[in-house]
This record gives structure tokens, C-alpha cells and sequence, in this order.
């Protein structure tokens, strides 16, 4: 694995050199609609040129953890059809909770994607608010950045799944950074529709990156129960 690690660096960065050189969700679905479980055997996008390599963390670069959610605070129960999950140290998002699964396998730093204005917290106000934002086509102002980001060769990058796209504010974030020569993992929550074609924008807004195409999707109802999933597959795309 590590072999394969060093192939995929290696040839990120003579992307990024080279850079420096020259199925959805119909409109209307609920926020963080659920899909089903993870993928077996992930895959690398084409943006590196090594579609069977698995990445990993570099020993000379960090992980980074990111990942965007609004937790639902009233309508739903932290157990069904939620986007909240209840811990032992209170009640978080789902994609929060994800998160710190996978940090908890393989270190790194966690970093939450947060926006200037509020998100309802009711379900209905929500879901009308993210899908107004995806008309709009809206870039909601983030409230904070990443301090150092040429600290990290590996990202996490997770978020649920709004009406079959990326909500509006991965939008931003990833417009904000230039993550060439680094590796993208995604993971997703969602009700219904897995990935949808996420990972090809991710791809298109960062396209000196190496995407992984096949990350880690989580139906919002299996939540709860996820986070060994989320933390053995963590550590054997690091491996």
C-alpha cells in the first residue's frame, strides 16, 4: 500500500506542477436523505491517473478531517430518519459523528465547515432553504478557514447529500482552497441517493486533486450504528 501511496504523491504532484505551468435526487428531496452502506473497494479518479490505487497519508503530510451537516433541532428523533445522533457527550450531526469516527481510527484534525447565517432547524423550513440555495446557486460565506492547509496531504472532505448535489457551502469551501497534489476522500450521509454525482463535481472544482471516486456513503438511518464501519474504512484506505 505504501508503494501504491507513493505512486499516487508522486504523480498528484506532477499534476500540480504541470498545473502551475501552463444519478441525482429529484428536486425536493429531504436534506440528508438516505442511500445505502459503504462501497467495497475504492477507487481513485482518473485525476491521477491510477484508477486502482488506494491513497494514504503521507509520512511528510497530515489528515485533515473537514465536513459541513445541520443537525435538525426539533421534528425528529435522534434514533429514525434523523440528522442528529446522541452521544455520550450530547447530541451532534450526522456527518459530525461520521467524522469523529474517522478521526478516532486514524487521527488528524478535525475541521467543521461552517457558515455565516443560520440553517432552520426544522425539517421542512430546511429542506426549502438548502433547495432555494441550489436555484440560486448561492456561495453562503463561510465563518472560518483552514489555518494552514498546506499542512495536509489528506483530506476527508464529508457532507450530506442536498436535493442530489453538494450543499452550497462545499461549494464554497472547496472554491476557497487549492488542494492540488492532495488526496480527497469524500464520505456522504444521505436519504436515498448515495453519492449521487457529488464526487464528479468535487472532481470538476478541484481537478488537480486526487479524488477518490468510490468513498465511504452512509444511509442516514444506519448512522448511528456506523462508526466502526466508518472507522475500519478509514484505516484500510490508509493502510
Amino acid at each position: 500500500m505504501k508503494k501504491k501511496l507513493s505512486l499516487v504523491l508522486t504523480l498528484a504532484l506532477m499534476l500540480s506542477l504541470a498545473a502551475c505551468g501552463g444519478q441525482t435526487d429529484p428536486p425536493g428531496s429531504p436534506p440528508n436523505a438516505p442511500d445505502s452502506g459503504s462501497a467495497a473497494a475504492p477507487e481513485l479518479s482518473g485525476n491521477a491517473g491510477t484508477p486502482d490505487a488506494i491513497p494514504a497519508a503521507a509520512g511528510d503530510g497530515g489528515i485533515l478531517i473537514a465536513y459541513f451537516g445541520v443537525p435538525e433541532t426539533d421534528g425528529t428523533d435522534t434514533v429514525a430518519n434523523a440528522s442528529r445522533v446522541a452521544t455520550e457527550d450530547g447530541v451532534v450531526g450526522n456527518c459530525q459523528f461520521i467524522a469523529q469516527a474517522i478521526q478516532q481510527a486514524v487521527g488528524g484534525d478535525l475541521f467543521a465547515i461552517e457558515t455565516v447565517q443560520e440553517y432552520p432547524g426544522t425539517h421542512q423550513p430546511l429542506l426549502d432553504f438548502a433547495y432555494d440555495e441550489l436555484r440560486r446557486d448561492a456561495r453562503p460565506e463561510l465563518s472560518g478557514e483552514i489555518e494552514n492547509p498546506d499542512d495536509y496531504s489528506v483530506i476527508f472532505l464529508g457532507y450530506p447529500n442536498w436535493n442530489a448535489d453538494l450543499p452550497m457551502p462545499l461549494y464554497t469551501f472547496l472554491e476557497s482552497y487549492d488542494f492540488s497534489g492532495k488526496t480527497i476522500v469524500p464520505f456522504v450521509t444521505h436519504g436515498g441517493s448515495g453519492f449521487s454525482r457529488t464526487v464528479s463535481t468535487i472532481q470538476e472544482l478541484q481537478p488537480n486533486a486526487a479524488v477518490l471516486t468510490d468513498g465511504l456513503s452512509i444511509s442516514r438511518n444506519s448512522v448511528p450504528n456506523a462508526a466502526q464501519e466508518a472507522m475500519d474504512w478509514a484505516l484500510e484506505i490508509l493502510s
